[in-house]
């Protein structure tokens, strides 16, 4: 696979270097998720919380199920959640290091919300495309979704998170690159493929999902 970085295969790849200060909330309270079922209803695009000066994006994408929610919250916190709903709306996780603060903003990936990915592409630093390997039914879908999202711009560095390795039967690195065509994804954008999992029983974070973090931040620092 010329071109890609393998990351996450051989245990720890980066240093954490620590030193992250971290806020999570929701952007749609039970108020707002009302107002945006209607605003669906109608066509209309629902209203989003701006981030306090965040000058950074990542943009946290995948199907329903592939586990975005739980990556993000160890990306934020360092710690694993023990419960996850799906998200219904966005998550927002935003995290100061040094200079630079960034938005790590997820999107649910129900049937209805994929709609608005397209919407949130132009301000993001960093794709994050999170996919669950042991749901090989749903690989075409993913693939769809994502080349449907990459196309307009040929630079924006992309990281996949093979999710769920864990899983019996879960599809190796090799396997995902092959499945969502990641050779096609263009040779000017850099692409990382991370193999990953969280279990709601961990004592800690894995060091896939540490790697990731330290990996994310590093592309957005080096970002325009």
């Amino acid at each position: 696979m010329p071109g890609v970085r393998e990351a996450g295969l051989l245990g720890a790849a980066f240093a954490v270097t620590g030193g992250f200060a971290y806020a999570i909330w929701s952007y749609l309270s039970p108020g707002q998720k009302e107002e945006k079922a209607s605003a669906e209803n109608t066509g209309e695009v629902p209203a989003v919380t701006e981030v306090k000066s965040a000058n950074k994006q990542v943009l946290v994408l995948g199907l329903d199920g592939a586990g975005k929610t739980s990556v993000l919250h160890c990306l934020a916190t360092g710690t694993v959640k023990r419960s996850v709903s799906p998200t219904e709306g966005f998550n927002a996780v935003c995290i100061n290091k040094e200079d630079m603060q960034i938005e790590f903003l997820e999107i649910g990936g129900s049937e209805k919300l994929r709609t608005y990915w397209n919407m949130y592409l132009g301000k993001a630093q960093v794709l994050v495309f999170v996919v669950d390997s042991a749901d090989p039914d749903r690989f075409p879908l993913a693939k769809t979704h994502l080349h449907g999202l990459i196309k307009n711009d040929s630079c924006l560095p992309l990281v996949v998170l093979v999710n769920k390795q864990d899983l019996q039967g879960a599809c190796s690195i090799t396997e995902m690159h092959d499945a969502l065509s990641l050779s096609e994804v263009g040779d000017e954008r850099k692409l990382f493929i991370i193999s990953t999992h969280v279990k709601k029983d961990d004592l800690q974070v894995p060091s896939s999902v540490q790697d990731a973090r330290e990996l994310i931040t590093q592309l957005v620092s080096e970002s325009r």
